[in-house]
């Protein structure tokens, strides 16, 4: 695997009217298991269906009913460790957090937090100028996720859907390691492209399907030195949470939002309390939600209806063995085998449908020349149309075959970007669309020497002007390619055009 090396970005320095400040950011980003079935019942997990139709007896919270665990949300919830190079617990088990919520009809959350699935991780964010941080994951554990109270239907009513109620979710827990609103954003976008890559959650923001839960804190600079050398919490400033946020857009707002509050009472001699807190995007702030509770407040114990879960270390064998090729090993592979830079490697890898389309089209053509048209060409007309690669009017088969034709000198730039619009627009196979339009660049040198020979003999005073300034060369090629409706070998033009003026 090709080595990437980086260099760690400076942690985001926010100016007060006293001093500097510095941000300090922990993420809690829940993700929705991939699976057909909620973690604990069987009942659908499909979104967009009618308000409390996918609820069993279980997820209602009837009385005698016991939850049975869903054995493929374990699996993915093991997949995604292995994805994040954390370390599997063999033993791990579910407690109940306990509090009231008209959408939590059990009276509690069956989650884990003595003994998560999942310990210690990493993720590798890349931040697009050479630089990348190193984000350590503190744990992932399993929980079921809560019903959905919504309070615009009625003036005087809320309702409540529990569709969601005990789908699966991943809890993934980082250590305060962001140092800025854009790294929170990149975090974030780096973990939804793994999990797509593994399979184990769509990542979808605006379904609710990965949402965050974002704690900031600001500290005085030479702080968080301290901190990272002695992990003693107490050199960093107190943390407040913003809860459920599902826009990288908001999450950087409401970060920037956030520190600034939080130096204005620390300027002005105030303490900052740990609260959770909401973001409110069309006033573009922060509001206190509630004071944060600790793990006594929801009496936290082990859940008496689900033993402990033991896995076997080789069940955990048999789903590494079957982990793709995830992103950071796509890309450096990419940069290595095809010659890419970083940032033409970073696009294509973004997720799997393009990298896969790109691997298709450069196994048959030049990696290079493949990379340029699937981004510039290709992505920038899918884009411009608002679709994505998988409604790609042009096939890997078909771009390859374009790149095929240009590498051998049959047709030109100018004509491979005809031959692409008649291709996205009409279909066909670009070889024989060539051949049936008379688009074949002219490569016969005695031809195009004829064309210049007519120019030249029609255009004597330009004859004498290029003679005295070579640069006006240019003009003779142009009529050339003119006079050739663009057919002609640009490379055999400039050549012959240069020869000839002066007097080969």
């Amino acid at each position: 695997m090709l080595d990437l090396t980086y260099d760690t970005p400076k942690p985001k320095v926010i100016p007060g009217a006293k001093q500097d400040w510095e941000l300090v950011i922990g993420m809690e980003v829940h993700a929705q298991v991939s699976s057909n079935a909620k973690l604990f019942s069987g009942a659908s997990t499909s979104f967009g269906a009618e308000p409390n139709s996918n609820v069993a007896f279980v997820d209602a919270g009837m009385p005698g009913m016991l939850p049975v665990i869903n054995e493929f949300c374990v699996e993915q919830a093991v997949r995604t460790g292995l994805g994040l190079k954390a370390q599997i617990h063999l033993r791990s088990a579910f407690d109940r957090k306990n509090y009231f919520y008209p959408d939590l009809p059990q009276g509690y959350q069956i989650s884990q937090l003595y003994h998560p699935i999942v310990g210690e991780g990493e993720v590798l964010v890349e931040m697009g100028d050479g630089t990348a941080r190193m984000v350590r994951i503190e744990r992932i554990h399993l929980e079921q996720d809560a019903g959905k109270s919504i309070h615009d239907m009625d003036p005087a009513m809320s309702f409540v859907d529990l569709n969601r109620t005990g789908v699966a979710l991943m809890e993934i827990v980082s250590r305060p390691d962001i140092r800025g609103p854009e790294e929170a954003a990149a975090y974030v976008t780096k973990l939804r492209q793994i999990l797509r890559y593994l399979g184990t959650c769509d990542g979808n923001m605006q379904n609710g399907n990965l949402r965050a839960d974002v704690n900031v804190s600001v500290c005085a600079p030479g702080q968080y030195e301290k901190y990272q050398a002695t992990q003693d919490f107490s050199h960093l400033g107190t943390r407040c949470e913003i809860k459920n946020m599902n826009s990288l857009r908001f999450i950087q707002q409401a970060i920037d939002f956030e520190a600034k509050r939080q130096i204005a009472i620390l300027e002005s001699g105030g303490s900052v309390h740990q609260e959770t807190r909401l973001y409110d995007p069309d006033k573009g702030e922060t509001r206190s939600m509630r004071s944060k509770e600790e793990a006594h407040d929801y009496r936290y114990f082990p859940c008496p209806d689900l033993l402990p879960l033991e896995i076997e270390q080789d069940w955990v064998d048999r789903i590494e063995a079957t982990l793709p090729e995830l992103p950071d090993a796509k890309k450096a592979r990419f940069m290595g085998e095809f010659g890419l830079s970083d940032y033409d490697a970073s696009v294509l890898t973004a997720d799997t449908a393009s990298a896969a389309y790109f691997e298709a089209v450069a196994a048959g053509s030049d990696g290079k020349l493949a990379a340029n048209w699937v981004i510039n060409e290709l992505f920038g007309r899918l884009k411009k149309e608002d679709h994505d690669i998988t409604a790609s009017p042009v096939s890997p088969v078909q771009l390859s075959g374009i790149i095929t034709l240009i590498k051998a000198g049959d047709i030109s730039g100018k004509i491979a970007k005809e031959l692409f619009e008649i291709v996205y627009t009409e279909g066909g196979d670009p070889a024989e669309i060539v051949a049936a339009r008379g688009m074949k660049q002219v490569t016969d040198t005695g031809a195009i020497e004829t064309a210049v020979d007519e120019i030249i003999a029609a255009n004597p005073d330009q004859v004498e002007k290029a003679k005295q300034n070579p640069k006006l060369a240019g003009w003779f090629v142009g009529q050339v390619m003119k006079a050739t409706g663009g057919k002609a070998n640009p490379k055999a033009v400039n050549e012959i055009v240069s020869r000839k003026l002066a007097g080969g």
